[in-house]
């Protein structure tokens, strides 16, 4: 329960990092704190510009998180409060379905146990598919048995941002786009939030920072670990006259020896049909095509023990995800494992994200959502898949916490 003396002493909030959860938290602050003004500090000229852009589109539905984990718990929360909130302001939700499909009777193994998981969390609809089954929900697809969730959607992630943003608008609150947050101060009382044009001061300050949230939290005297280590994805669009062959959502089962998921394929919510992503190690934190190189930010894991140690552990990983990068013919053929009548597609270059990747000093990839507390200050460090579906529920998470004391 929220505790009203502690609210009431905050009269003044921020918010630094104007991505899904970043303004979905401003807009909890907003709706909780009757009479407190909220200010969300953006430092680029949009809202939505990095991860929560250029991401797949998908509404996750919970099917491979530890059961009673905060990934489970926030992500099934976040997909009722998404669907709700898209049904209220006449905002594209599709649930188009999905399906997980094994190969091998290894892959099958392993998706009795993601089956378990999605079960154990309350999947609606989830059910397992012989191989005859998987034609009946996807003509054109193959395997050897596959996992169902019909209720697996896809939406406008960017549009559902720019919602919650006129929200928080109306409830008087401030979105201060082109201004880059430089340091985060606690004084004896409440947080001094530093820009290129001064400080000002605030009681409660959260950061949602992404891409750059080790070093917001590491200028505020916090760990310099875990680390964020960009990694870029490509997708490709299926050209017209293959559009159709997929309905929905196709999904590799997940290999414990690969960090990264592979090629999938993915229908997005305008109609077009993506392949992807890969995942390699980007030349900058926030680099969207070859041109784009950033030294500090290259500099920052090739400095970092952490990422060689990654490295060695995952080269068969890399190897893989390599020649998906410098092949468009081989990252066709990944998706053609489970779509075969997709030979001879021709493809399109699509968008190319980046992945906000927290990584231990080990070389382990933190998998969890991290949220940490100082005083006056909350910082999510980590907030990787499904954090854009969850957004809604972490911000009710970050908000009711917060609040507490």
């Amino acid at each position: 329960m929220t505790n009203p003396a502690q609210a009431r002493s905050i009269r003044r909030c921020a918010v630094v990092g104007g991505g899904i959860i970043g303004v979905a938290v401003a807009r909890e602050l907003a709706n909780k704190l009757d009479g407190a003004h909220v200010t969300l500090y953006e430092k680029e000229d949009k809202l939505a510009g990095h991860q929560t852009g250029h991401n797949s589109g998908v509404v996750h539905a919970g099917l491979y998180y530890e059961p009673g984990g905060l990934k489970a718990t926030l992500c099934r929360r976040g997909v009722g409060l998404l669907q709700e909130f898209c049904a209220e302001k006449d905002l594209p939700y599709e649930a188009c379905g999905k399906l997980v499909i094994a190969q091998t009777p290894e892959e099958a193994k392993r998706l009795d146990n993601i089956f378990a998981r999605a079960t154990a969390n309350g999947v609606p609809g989830v059910r397992m598919l012989d191989a005859h089954q998987i034609g009946e929900v996807e003509p054109n697809a193959v395997g050897l048995s596959a996992l169902h969730s019909p209720e697996t959607a896809i939406v406008d992630y960017a549009a559902i941002t720019n919602a919650l943003a006129d929200d928080v608008r109306v409830a008087g609150g401030q979105i201060r786009l082109g201004q880059e947050v430089t340091s985060l101060e606690q004084q004896a009382s409440g947080v001094v939030v530093h820009t290129k044009k001064g400080g000002e001061h605030y009681d409660l300050v959260v950061a949602c920072a992404g891409l750059q949230s080790d070093r917001l939290a590491a200028a505020t005297g916090e760990p310099k670990t875990p680390r964020i280590v960009p990694f870029f994805g490509q997708y490709f669009l299926l050209g017209a006259e293959a559009r159709n062959q997929v309905k929905g959502l196709i999904y590799p089962v997940p290999d414990p020896k690969h960090p990264f998921l592979g090629v999938h394929l993915t229908k997005r919510i305008d109609g077009e049909m993506m392949l992807g992503p890969n995942a390699f190690i980007s030349f900058g934190r926030e680099s969207y095509s070859w041109k784009d190189v950033n030294a500090r930010d290259v500099l920052n894991y090739a400095m970092f023990p952490g990422f060689w140690n990654f490295a060695r552990q995952n080269v068969p990983s890399a190897i893989r995800e390599f020649q998906t990068v410098v092949s468009k013919k081989k990252f066709i053929r990944e998706a053609m494992r489970f779509v075969p009548s997709l030979e001879g597609a021709t493809v399109v270059p699509g968008t190319r994200g980046v992945r906000a990747q927290a990584m231990n000093g080990d070389g382990s990839l933190v998998d969890d959502f991290v949220i940490a507390r100082r005083r006056d200050m909350v910082l999510v460090r980590n907030a990787p898949s499904p954090g854009a579906t969850s957004s809604m529920a972490i911000a009710e998470y970050i908000v009711e916490q917060a609040l507490a004391g």
